[in-house]
């Protein structure tokens, strides 16, 4: 049967077999993967197309990739399928978001342990209804991560909750724009009531693709970081905030999650050996 798909190769990452490791971080921006692979050892570019630009480096003596997925959920649900195809089965999407929920201001961090599915990707993995939700390990390691990085001032928190993916930016910042307007009013209302913490375009396609792909004997473990730029909600009420372009908080905090899952799927690893071992 003709193909375009080649088996030696991904079709649009253009990674082979050994390019990247089991440990992937996934920004948005391709031009914040060499930023993030500078806490990598000896990383190096293995491929770039499109807006995937993938470097491949070491933490703890581990292979670990970033890889960037463009923006919204349909790129990044390919990203993570082909990658997942390459081997790779924990990803930590770092990113940025507009903060909703009024305890949030700009520069605090939010792992996202659950995502609205307010846009379409996820509904081409999921049933009506189902959770886009991150798993455990990496949230638990994540917010680890970010109690080491966290201050006490406004913008130096972290939360960890619900978050918000959409497909439209310009739907979060001027729904007037739209036709649908006064729909995009009323759910992003709603989404407050309930203590949404904050909105971006990614995490509920990544975690998705995760949750489906992840089955027996075979285990996806995706979860997110998210530095929050602003807070929508503040400046609508003329409240005092903490604007920043400095996503630098999230990204170590991606890596430390990296570095603290690697060392525990080392220790279960040994521990299950041992009780092999033992004859257990």
């Amino acid at each position: 049967m003709a193909t375009i798909m080649n088996e030696n190769e991904r079709f649009h990452l253009k990674i082979k077999n050994g390019d990247v490791g089991k440990y992937v971080i996934l920004p948005g921006d391709p031009g914040r993967v060499p930023k993030i692979a500078e806490y990598l050892e000896n990383a190096v570019q293995v491929a770039q197309n499109r807006e995937y630009n993938i470097y491949t480096g070491y933490l703890k003596g581990e292979k670990v990739s970033v890889c960037s997925t463009g923006i919204g959920g349909p790129s990044a649900a390919i990203a993570v399928e082909e990658l997942i195809d390459s081997g790779a089965t924990t990803f930590i999407r770092v990113g940025t978001s507009g903060g909703i929920d009024l305890r949030v201001f700009g520069g605090d961090l939010i792992i996202a342990e659950a995502a609205i599915r307010a846009e379409g990707t996820s509904y081409e993995y999921l049933p009506q209804g189902y959770p886009s939700i991150a798993d455990f390990e990496v949230t638990t390691a994540l917010v680890q991560a970010a109690k080491e990085l966290s201050g006490d001032g406004p913008g130096e928190h972290y939360h960890v909750g619900v978050v918000h993916s959409k497909d439209s930016f310009y739907g979060e910042v001027n729904p007037d724009g739209s036709a649908v307007g006064e729909n995009i009013k009323s759910r992003w209302e709603s989404y407050a009531k309930c203590g949404c913490l904050t909105s971006e375009m990614e995490c509920a396609a990544i975690y998705a693709v995760g949750l489906v792909r992840s089955v027996f004997p075979l285990k996806i473990r995706c979860g997110g970081v998210l530095t929050a730029l602003w807070n929508a909600e503040r400046s609508k009420k003329n409240m005092p905030d903490t604007i920043t372009n400095d996503s630098t908080r999230g990204i170590k905090c991606a890596v430390r999650a990296v570095e603290l899952l690697i060392e525990s799927d080392r220790r279960q690893y040994n521990d299950f050996m041992d009780r092999i071992h033992d004859g257990h």
